[in-house]
């Protein structure tokens, strides 16, 4: 099989056992698979949850902890045992390890961006297997992902994966709620529209943070990034052989619409965005379709404060058209709105380059 670029994402449904403890059994399943895509000589990611499942018995808890204070915690003793869980399992593989540590700012601010790509790079070029997880331990609910669904989705295209496997304790998507018995898997997707993630809003999970609704927005996110994905489940070595040839119990979703982006374009695609602009009709069809860069007298008002160099969205009227990084303050374009390029004296003419554009 070609060479491929791959995150597998484990739920802590996948991880756990009745009582929300991590279950060795299907860690050393989990295992035993990845160390096959390893042999048979792909790059393989690994997103996986379980720190908290990992950690509160050992602060006493009787169950996964609720408040914030008691899940971090439990995440600060568990991370640490996770990690040595997957470290001496995989070195009975020959597989090396390193433990990558993530946070929101790590994907919002352009500079992070570029050495978390820098590092992950290093790494798959030097055979090692990068684990991933969310820094529980200093997140606040500001700085989330919300739960590692989208954590995965955003790591898979920051670094221009391939696919992305998302395992969980469902073997994928249903046309109706699972537990009807009348309920159909869906087998195949080529984009997740509304309708798709107001049906899988009644999915959940007892031990994780993230359903069935949650993953197909992951897979949204990745999709726009050009990967395929994979949602669903499985058992023996030969799990993730099998579902990368199509013969996975589960969903899988993707299509040619999306190809993959420049590193540069990945972090304006999924950053967070400090203000909005509002385009005419004209500056409008100059970008979409015919490449130009957006220029002032194509702007006829914004909302936000920004910076040089924040991504902001940009409208035609009512309608999300793309985001991209400015060249003016919000005070500098508030000057220059509507202005032609013959009135301004900034240095930059452009609110927009093309290269920093990317299409929604």
């Amino acid at each position: 099989m070609e060479k491929k670029r791959i995150v597998v994402k484990i739920g802590s449904s996948s991880l756990t056992n009745s009582k929300g403890e991590i279950d060795h059994d299907k860690l050393f399943d989990h295992i035993s698979a990845l160390a096959v895509l390893k042999q048979d000589g792909h790059d393989v990611l690994l997103v996986s949850s379980g720190a908290v499942a990992a950690g509160f018995r050992k602060l006493g808890y009787p169950s996964r902890p609720v408040t914030l204070k008691g899940k971090q915690a439990a995440a600060a003793v568990g991370q640490s045992l996770l990690i040595q869980y997957y470290s001496e399992l995989f070195s009975q593989h020959q597989i090396t390890t390193a433990q990558i540590l993530l946070t929101r700012t790590d994907f919002s601010k352009k500079d992070r961006y570029r050495n978390a790509y820098a590092t992950f790079s290093e790494l798959l070029e030097r055979g090692i297997l990068p684990i991933i997880n969310e820094n529980d331990t200093v997140s606040v609910s500001e700085l989330t992902f919300g739960d590692n669904d989208m954590l995965s989705a955003l790591v898979s295209g920051l670094i221009h994966a391939d696919h992305l496997i998302i395992l969980t304790d469902i073997n994928g998507l249903y046309d109706q709620n699972p537990e009807n018995p009348n309920a159909k898997q869906i087998q195949k997707l080529s984009t997740i529209t509304d309708e798709w993630l107001k049906l899988a809003s009644s999915s959940s999970s007892k031990f994780g943070t993230g359903g069935m609704q949650s993953k197909l927005l992951a897979a949204r996110t990745a999709l726009k990034a050009g990967v395929k994905i994979f949602i669903g489940n499985g058992e023996g070595e030969k799990k993730l052989t099998d579902i990368l040839e199509g013969l996975g119990d589960g969903t899988y979703i993707g299509n040619n619409q999306y190809p993959p982006l420049p590193t540069p374009k990945q972090w304006i695609s999924f950053t967070e965005v400090s203000g909005k602009l509002y385009i005419d009709k004209g500056a409008a069809e100059a970008i979409l379709l015919n490449g130009k860069s957006l220029l002032p007298a194509g702007v006829y008002k914004f909302e936000g404060i920004f910076f040089k160099g924040d991504v902001v969205e940009v409208y035609c009227h009512k309608e999300l058209v793309g985001r991209g990084e400015v060249r003016y303050s919000s005070d500098e374009l508030a000057l220059a709105l509507g202005k032609r390029t013959n009135e301004i004296a900034a240095s930059s003419v452009e609110v927009i380059h093309r290269d920093k554009w990317v299409k929604v």
